[in-house]
């Protein structure tokens, strides 16, 4: 992942935001699992862990940075050893210690990166992304990480490395972390910090494509989005960057270009303000869905007419750290549906069912139901607004293959109609 100073084809300075080896998270996650659950075979999946980046050194190292590197190497998986060995003794896992041990997997990683690059800068992402909490999640705090980039960076190298995805709490300095996916996010924050020339992710496929490829076989890569239409596509199940990445660029009105590591003779798909011509024509720039939905209802005449019953409903939901990416609510207002992940839908229903008790009991909102296992699919592109009968052709396109639409929703900025259905 990288955060290029000026835009291709010339190169001056680069910040090269660094993910952990694949797999890694996932690896120190179940180790520590293992290890919190008094198995020692923990030891074991440690071993694994160390001798993979070990090994990763001895392939990509350049010779005369070796030593340097296995030594910092080395010093890393001691801590990381010992952290493991303290959770199995005392056999819990706190939150806190859960974020400073999948911290190792960047950490590891940029230290193996800065010595395959001659000249490379290795800087610490903990010192200058910081975060605030927010409920139940951690969030960029903005201000002080901008304040601290610009410090640090006032005089940026020629190749910097930078391990995405950790940062620090602003108050208490416990290491913390922005997500899965955050080394984008990290070198969006960065890019937007340092008001960069453009943002080049690095991944593994091609760029953003029409529709999932394993279901649409003619799926093809889109070359040009807008910032609107690529942050529709994040939030509707597109896995080719995490979602916040684009909110940074876009503020600054900083480019990104998605491209694939392993085929970097594609064009990948290039992000910006606005489209400039290369729609060909094209109305709609993509499908994608999100295949875990739950469709939870708060339904009831004592809803009609009162007014902060959302402010309710929204607010409960986001003290329990739940997202919610789909809202569905009749004209009359005594039905409102909104879509969450169904890892999310039991303390959903629980919260709200607490927050809107007496007005349950009084029998003014029924009682709050949910459907699990239901697919959200969402249509996007900006050439949809003020063209009519989209939402027609999209609704009978349905109805003809005898698809039931059990909810949708539609913004006001019309990039995106979104319908909710059941899996067969």
């Amino acid at each position: 992942l990288q955060a290029k100073k000026v835009i291709e084809p010339c190169i001056d300075d680069v910040i090269v935001v660094v993910s952990a080896l694949g797999g890694i998270t996932d690896q120190l996650l179940s180790t520590a699992r293992e290890a919190a659950s008094g198995n020692p075979e923990y030891e074991l999946q440690m071993q694994a862990i160390s001798a993979r980046h070990f090994q990763q050194v001895e392939d990509t190292v350049l010779p005369e940075m070796k030593d340097n590197v296995r030594t910092r190497i080395s010093e890393l998986l001691g801590e990381l050893s010992n952290i493991f060995k303290g959770v199995f003794l005392i056999k819990d896992l706190s939150p806190k210690t859960s974020d400073a041990i999948v911290s190792y997997g960047e950490r590891l990683s940029s230290v193996i990166v800065s010595g395959t690059v001659q000249g490379a800068v290795l800087f610490d992402s903990r010192e200058f992304i910081k975060t605030k909490p927010y409920f139940s999640k951690h969030i960029v705090d903005f201000p002080e990480t901008d304040r601290l980039i610009q410090k640090y960076f006032a005089e940026i190298p020629h190749i910097s490395v930078v391990p995405g995805f950790i940062s620090t709490d602003t108050a208490t300095g416990d290491v913390t972390n922005l997500g899965r996916g955050g080394s984008d996010y990290t070198a969006s924050v960065i890019a937007s910090a340092l008001n960069a020339d453009a943002l080049e992710i690095w991944t593994d496929v091609d760029g953003f494509m029409t529709a999932d490829p394993r279901i649409i076989s003619n799926a093809y890569t889109i070359e040009h989005l807008t910032y609107v239409e690529a942050m529709e596509l994040c939030n509707f199940g597109a896995k080719v960057v995490y979602p916040p990445t684009i909110f940074p660029t876009y503020h600054k009105n900083i480019p990104v270009r998605i491209k694939n590591t392993f085929n970097p003779s594609s064009p990948g798909t290039f992000i910006s303000k606005s489209a400039k011509g290369a729609d060909n024509g094209r109305i709609i720039k993509g499908i994608s869905s999100i295949n875990d939905t739950c469709l939870i209802t708060i339904r009831g005449l004592g809803m009609v007419g009162v007014i902060g019953v959302n402010s309710r409903i929204f607010r409960t939901l986001a003290k329990s750290g739940i997202s919610v990416f789909l809202v569905s609510q009749a004209a009359s207002e005594n039905t409102t549906s909104i879509g969450v992940r169904n890892e999310d839908a039991d303390l959903a229903v629980q919260v709200l069912s607490e927050e809107f008790a007496q007005e349950i009991r009084m029998g003014e909102i029924n009682r709050i139901k949910q459907e699990r296992n239901l697919a959200t699919v969402a249509i996007v592109g900006e050439s949809m607004k003020h063209t009519p009968g989209i939402a027609g052709k999209l609704f009978g396109t349905l109805g003809k293959n005898g698809i039931n639409v059990i909810a949708c929703a539609q913004g006001a900025s019309e990039t995106n109609i979104s319908f909710v259905v059941t899996i067969e």
